[in-house]
């Protein structure tokens, strides 16, 4: 079972990586659901550079997995972060589920954009489900 889940959220985590990427290529389909807005205008403008940080984070997010569910030999990572590193994770996604109060996630203000819909839809329930499954592995 543990396997499974590890592959499950390795492979989000790196599917998500690879989405990132394809936006710091310059490809354009999804991204304005990706980015909050009020209303038409965009929050902000992710710039290639930011856009690669995030998909750098989201595979070695995904490697971590890998690896803390045993599934890949310990290679990257040192034995001592795995201690709290699937904590950290867990903790990280969780808080993006709950979001901002504002913009983001399951408590967030704003509705009615692309963003918002999508946010509901998918991306906060996403978080949480990973943030939960973070909580697993990191008990394994």
């Amino acid at each position: 079972m543990i396997n499974v889940l590890t592959w499950m959220v390795g492979g989000i985590l790196l599917l998500l990586s690879g989405i990132h990427l394809y936006w710091m290529a310059g490809g354009t389909r999804g991204a304005l659901a990706a980015i909050p807005s009020k209303g038409s205008e965009l929050l902000f403008r992710p710039t290639p550079v930011a856009t690669g940080v995030v998909a750098g984070a989201l595979a070695l997010a995904g490697w971590f997995v890998l690896e803390l569910g045993g599934v890949a030999g310990r290679q990257l990572f040192p034995d001592w972060l795995f201690g709290f590193g699937g904590w950290v994770l867990s903790a990280v996604f969780i808080i993006r589920a709950a979001g901002d109060f504002r913009w983001v996630g399951f408590f967030k203000k704003q509705q009615g954009t692309l963003f918002a819909k999508w946010d509901t839809l998918l991306y906060s329930p996403l978080c949480l489900f990973l943030g939960i499954c973070f909580i697993f592995l990191a008990n394994k």
